[in-house]
Parts: structure tokens; C-alpha cells; sequence
């Protein structure tokens, strides 16, 4: 990220913000990172001051963004550096404010993509049955056997190359077999846990393992901007994760050097070191298994979009929804009541003779 001689009041605005508004430390970022970016073009064009940048300059660099970047994209840069020019003229940095009647791009509406319910049921049956089989491999991972003896032989291969060459060949087949075991219980966890409470997949992978109360099946979740709400979730979700921390997270957390195992000490889901999950191996693990299940592939936003969608064609209440998803706006979850329209216009089409 090129730096600006601005930085100093990009840095005070977020911390604002942070301070102020609530904002997650992914919108802080991407904020910091969209007005580095607007302010280091003005500097390229002779811009020494704030005061020297107008509304035409504004939209000059947004002609100029929008090249490379979809709107969802430039809305949010919009809102950004909206927002930092009238914090800059409320706090006196600016004798004016360029950008008060900046126009947000307007963004096409469009239908989250689901799952359907079989898909969905598919998809987590998959999972389950390569616990017993140990078809996963590597964090997040794809089947790497059906059960052969050769396909077997290459993961134990695979991995006798890491351990000590001294030890014998059994000893690290044994290593390499729980571990295998313990990563496909932990995925199959993670799928259960998204599908069963929509939860984004920020979210899962902060969550401690205090954060579970399994005698009323509920999960705290510590959403945007730190704000907590508490979800349910059902029995199948109940097996997987008591498997998992009963007997793959022990497995998983014996290969963690003491400085990450003490990092790790309550986190719920872990990774091939021993360390907390982050996000992009469990979007591997969504992606990895949806490919493996036969389904479309599919996201972890988008395996929340699915749980929403189904919750609602179930027939709860759009609010009851709202509140499991921690939707700030209602606006938000009504996206779902339409893709249960589609759904719905698109059965009656295949099954009514006068559609």
C-alpha cells in the first residue's frame, strides 16, 4: 500500500471510526486502504493540500476507479471517502466539504445463491461419511482416497516425509491416520455449524469453545461491530462438534509448538499446526466440499444464504431470521423471502400443466 502525506489523517479518521462507530477491524481496513489509494492519486497530481480537492476531482477519481473495480466495490470507496471529507470538515481540517453531494453507485440487485434443500442434506452426508473413511486430506481437504490400499499409501507417503526419518514407517502412518481422522471431524464441524446457524464465516473462525453451551445448543456469536447475539442450532450440529472436541481437536492440538498452542488454548476450530483457523482455510473447506459432494460450488456466504433461505421456506418470522443472522437492517433479510419466491415460481413452472 503506498503511503501519502495524508496518512497522518487517514490515520486519525479511522480511529474515529473505531472509536465511534463500531466498525469491524475488515471495514477499518478496506476504509484505510480505499482513502490511501483516492488520496495518493490527488498526490501524484499535485495535491499538497486537502483543502485544494473538489467535487470534480471526486469524481474524476471515481471515473477513474470504476475501470477496475465493480460497484459494489466503488459504493463502498464511495462511503469511505464521503465520510472522511465530512469528518475532515467537521473537525476543521477542511473549510469545506467536496464530497457531501458525491453520488453512491447504485448496485444491481441480485439473488443470493442457495443451495437447495437436497443439496444442502448432500452436501453435510459427504462430510459425515469421510469422518468414517478418511477421504480428507491436508487443511481443508479434498478426498484423497476411495478407500484403496494405493491412494492410502500416497497420503501415509506423504506425510512420512515430515516426521523423523528415524522413526518407523508404522509410527508415522499411525500420526498421519488420526490426523487425517481429526481434519475431516473438524470440517465435517465446520459445515454442520455453518448450516445450522448462518453464521459468517468472520465469526466461526473467532469463536472459542466457552462460546458453546450445548445444554440449551446455542452458540455466541460475536458479530459486526462486536456486537453479540446468541444463535441455536440442532443435534446433527451437536454430534459433530462434541466429535470434534472430544476427539479431533486433541489430536490437532498436540502439533502446536507451545507459543501457538498457547495462542489456540480456547479456540474452537484449529488448523493442521495446531493454531486458530482463519478464514481462508475455511473457505477451502466449503469449496473443497461442495466439489467432493457433487453440489454447486458454493461459499461459506453462500452456505449462510442457504440456512437463511431454508429457515424462512420453513416458515419462521422475518424477524426471528433478521436476529439470527445479526442483521443490522431488515431490508437485508428480505433478500431471502425473494429467493423463496424464485424457488417457488420455478417449481410452479415445472410441475403446474397452465404454468
Amino acid at each position: 500500500m503506498s503511503s501519502t502525506q495524508f496518512d497522518g489523517d487517514i490515520d486519525s479518521f479511522v480511529s474515529y471510526l473505531k472509536s465511534n462507530r463500531g466498525l469491524s477491524a475488515n471495514t477499518l481496513k478496506a476504509y484505510r486502504a480505499d482513502l490511501t489509494a483516492c488520496l495518493h492519486l490527488f498526490e501524484l497530481r499535485g495535491v499538497t493540500d486537502l483543502n485544494e480537492i473538489t467535487l470534480d476531482d471526486l469524481r474524476s477519481w471515481m471515473a477513474v476507479e470504476s475501470r477496475d473495480h465493480a460497484r459494489s466495490s466503488m459504493a463502498r470507496k464511495t462511503v469511505a471517502v464521503r465520510g472522511f471529507f465530512a469528518w475532515a470538515y467537521e473537525h476543521g481540517l477542511t473549510t469545506t466539504d467536496p464530497a457531501a453531494t458525491l453520488m453512491t453507485p447504485s448496485i444491481p440487485s441480485t439473488l443470493p445463491t442457495v443451495l437447495t434443500e437436497s443439496q444442502a442434506k448432500q452436501l453435510l452426508d459427504v462430510a459425515e461419511h469421510a469422518v468414517a473413511t478418511n477421504q480428507y486430506k491436508d487443511d481443508g481437504g479434498a478426498a484423497a482416497a476411495s478407500g484403496s490400499g494405493k491412494a492410502a499409501g500416497k497420503t501415509a507417503d506423504k506425510s512420512a516425509d515430515t516426521v523423523n526419518r528415524s522413526e518407523a514407517p508404522a509410527r508415522a502412518d499411525k500420526r498421519d491416520n488420526a490426523r487425517v481422522t481429526a481434519e475431516s471431524q473438524r470440517n465435517a464441524a465446520i459445515l454442520e455449524l455453518l448450516y445450522a446457524t448462518g453464521i459468517r464465516v468472520a465469526e466461526l473462525v473467532s469463536m472459542d469453545i466457552a462460546d458453546i453451551d450445548f445444554s440449551n445448543r446455542t452458540i455466541k456469536v460475536t458479530g459486526k461491530g462486536n456486537k453479540q447475539r446468541v444463535v441455536p442450532f440442532g443435534l446433527p450440529a451437536q454430534r459433530a462438534l462434541e466429535t470434534w472436541l472430544e476427539q479431533g481437536r486433541p489430536v490437532l492440538a498436540r502439533t502446536a509448538t507451545d507459543a501457538v498452542k498457547s495462542r489456540a488454548a480456547n479456540a474452537l476450530f484449529l488448523g493442521a499446526r495446531g493454531g486458530r483457523i482463519d478464514q481462508r482455510i475455511a473457505r477451502d473447506i466449503v469449496h473443497r466440499a461442495a466439489r467432493e459432494a457433487g453440489v454447486p460450488d458454493i461459499s461459506p456466504h453462500a452456505l449462510r444464504h442457504s440456512a437463511a433461505t431454508h429457515i424462512l421456506d420453513g416458515g419462521a418470522d422475518l424477524r426471528e431470521v433478521q436476529e439470527m443472522l445479526g442483521h443490522s437492517s431488515l431490508k437485508t433479510t428480505q433478500r431471502y423471502t425473494h429467493v423463496s419466491i424464485e424457488q417457488l415460481k420455478s417449481r410452479y413452472g415445472q410441475a403446474f400443466p397452465r404454468a
